[in-house]
């Protein structure tokens, strides 16, 4: 994904007339800010010694972080935007006494969400169930069952592990069923196992909020923080199994496919049978157990630790994946912990705001199609599509020219990028939400029929074709997303809008921002793991021996380069978690460029704002990544993300491109420069 961290086929459709209209911009009601903004820029700096901070410069000082935010981008800017012209369609739809049942549906939820009062009065009252089948486990046989309810309820992680279904990666045409590592507080296994200070200070915080969790289900303070020490011991024997971040970028380490009775042998002491039954889970024959070592150890501490450290367990995650959703004492705790020590926020956000988000992630196609009606056009889908097109016949010639490569991995990737199928602005046909009982009274009893709707329509793929024509991403999304397995790219509306995508601006810039995120998208399908996956998106390796060595060797060039830049404080960027994303930003925009030159080879576009086209495609380019950021999230972010930070995104891209050099009349020994042999180069 493009920008996965900031916060991820052609139907001239509408959702609601059968024909769109082309918005005003009033009607749209979202802000403009131009796909290049000069006062953004800061002129003061030298291009070639800081070419992030000389585009970007006038934007961070002009735009503090806001006191809810751990960061403020452009990204995070217009989701922002989005979310405030979201609340104006959900208002409506819970005010109108007329309503479809689809209005109805996100109206009614909207309006649930917003009662704080309602939700204070319930207190507890909303977790008395699922607590009472917690109280109620007499053996380890009895935790299979309640782990499937506590899974069907949540609107946030799965409970223990994470079950659902995926495409096999042998046959990417069929879903099969999948098991996952998960059940962990912290953001990442390694902050259980790292020895740094930070990571020592972030165990005993975690800590100190398990027990107040517990507290506020009624412990006793002294009861919650005996409890909270053996949930930690147990959480951390679950960390040490897990696989690390860049192990699991690796597919080949995440396909385990074991027939039912391999499940049984792997994990003995967990009820499977019970659990299935109670989950609601179809029948299969087989199951992708991505981190067999996880569920090993999950049997093994099934069968060695007290019940009462795993029901206090249970009833811990119980209420940390659902305290956003209670009363304000349970709002304070998580605000607290997840978001102002893990993250540097400084405030709550306001109701509203978490509300429409919260509509947005469970209801969201349906939300989505009044958002498609009122901000996206079918000449704004069919731009991008010739955006889109321009770009792939850029990818098509590099490939068909590039030295290093054999015929025979060429005519396959070649093949591959034929194969590529184009997803712009929204689904073609919108998820049907009627099964989904929502009540205007009920903010919990919502969320969590509405979670269970999902694990049920995930559920049921299992066994079934793939749909190729399903998205992983709402139309709002101000993000965009490769499928390595299904072998697409998918940009929602909401990244299709100025700044980012900006149809009254000249082509430079929005080529170097949009043309360089369609760029990096494609470029995810001949990454360093989207490569290992063939046209109909199997994992089979179709490169030979010569020509992986040679991959191999250009990509570490950049795993050299990121690996020298430091994200926060001492903690340097993990040049091989990034790889995928560095290599996607780099390739995205040599094709960007490119296409962009392609396009206007017979036109002679003039100098305007004081730059030349060549250097408008690159302040485009830089200006979607301006950004500040507070440390605690910085830090985060560099042991979590595969993305490195905005600015390296932005100097480390265009340190290896001459055509930036060559822009700005940058000497070779400045900052921004490298010498020819020096550069590198994937794709």
């Amino acid at each position: 994904m493009y920008e996965l961290r900031r916060l991820l086929s052609i139907a001239l459709v509408t959702a609601f007339t059968g024909c769109a209209v082309a918005p005003s911009h009033d009607e749209r009601a979202l802000p403009y800010t131009p796909g290049l903004d000069v006062t953004a820029m800061d002129r003061s700096i030298d291009p070639c010694d800081d070419f992030y901070q000389y585009a970007c410069g006038g934007w961070q000082k002009r735009n503090p972080i806001p006191p809810d935010h751990s960061s403020w981008d452009v990204y995070v800017k217009m989701y922002e935007d989005n979310l405030s012209f979201l609340r104006t369609i959900l208002d409506s739809a819970a005010t109108e006494k007329r309503r479809d049942p689809e209005t109805q549906k996100i109206g009614d939820y909207h309006a649930a969400c917003m009662d704080e009062q309602g939700v204070e009065q319930r207190g507890l009252e909303p977790l008395s169930r699922n607590l009472a089948a917690i109280a109620g486990i007499g053996s380890p046989l009895d935790i299979g069952p309640v782990v499937a309810r506590l899974q069907r309820g949540t609107a946030r992680d799965d409970v223990l592990f994470e079950v659902g279904a995926e495409q096999d990666p042998d046959d990417a045409e069929r879903e099969i069923a999948s098991l996952d590592q998960g059940g962990l507080g912290l953001p990442d296994r390694d902050y259980y196992l790292r020895d740094d200070p930070k990571s020592r200070e972030a165990r005993e915080r975690y800590e100190a909020h398990i027990a107040k969790i517990l507290v506020l289900l009624g412990d006793r303070p002294e009861a919650a923080k005996a409890s909270a020490t053996r949930i930690m011991t147990l959480e951390t024997a679950l960390a040490r199994a897990s696989l690390r971040k860049v192990e699991r970028r690796d597919p080949y380490k995440t396909r385990h496919k074991l027939a039912r009775a391999g499940l049984e042998s792997l994990a003995p002491d967990f009820a499977w049978d019970a659990y299935f039954k109670a989950l609601g889970m179809p029948g299969f024959d087989v199951v992708n157990v991505r981190t067999p070592a996880f569920f090993s150890e999950l049997s093994e501490r099934l069968a060695s630790e007290p019940l009462s450290t795993w029901k206090d367990y249970l009833r811990f995650h119980l209420a940390d994946n659902r305290a956003a959703f209670l009363s304000s004492a349970f709002v304070a705790e998580d605000f607290d912990f997840h978001l102002r020590y893990l993250t540097g926020a400084q405030e709550l956000q306001p109701r509203w705001r978490r509300c429409v988000r919260l509509v947005d992630e469970q209801l969201g196609e349906a939300l989505g199609r009044a958002y498609v009606q009122k901000a996206f056009t079918p000449e704004l889908k069919m731009q991008v599509l010739a955006m889109v097109q321009r770009i792939e016949s850029a990818m098509e010639r590099r490939l068909r020219t590039e030295p290093w490569m054999s015929e025979s991995t060429r005519r396959a990737a070649i093949e591959k990028l034929h194969a590529m199928r184009n997803k712009i602005g929204y689904p073609d046909k919108w998820r049907d939400y009627s099964s989904v009982a929502i009540a205007r009274d009920d903010f919990m009893g919502n969320v969590q029929r509405a979670a269970a709707f999902e694990l049920d329509r995930q559920l049921a793929k299992i066994g079934r074709p793939l749909d190729r024509n399903e998205w992983w991403m709402t139309p709002p999304t101000v993000n965009a997303y490769f499928g390595g397995q299904t072998n697409d790219i998918n940009f929602p509306a909401g990244i299709l809008q100025p700044p980012l995508y900006d149809p009254k601006m000249d082509a430079a810039p929005n080529y170097g921002d949009t043309g360089g995120t369609i760029g990096h998208e494609l470029t995810h399908g001949f990454d360093d793991t989207g490569r290992l996956y063939d046209a109909r998106g199997n994992l089979r390796n179709w490169w030979t021996q010569d020509d992986e060595r040679r991959f191999i060797e250009r990509a570490k060039c950049l795993v050299d380069q990121y690996a020298a830049y430091t994200a926060v404080d001492d903690v340097n960027v993990d040049g091989l978690l990034t790889l995928s994303e560095n290599i996607a930003d780099l390739g995205g925009e040599m094709l960007a460029y490119e296409a962009w030159k392609d396009a206007g080879k017979d036109q002679k576009p003039a100098d305007r704002d004081g730059l030349t086209p060549d250097q408008r495609f690159f302040v485009g380019f830089a200006q979607w990544a301006c950004e500040n950021i507070r440390p605690e999230r910085a830090r985060e972010l560099a042991l979590t993300d595969d993305h490195a930070p905005s600015k390296d995104r932005i100097n480390g891209v265009v340190v290896n491109m001459p055509e930036f050099a060559k822009a700005f009349s940058c000497k070779v020994g400045t900052p921004m420069t490298k010498a020819p042999e020096k550069l590198c180069s994937v794709w």
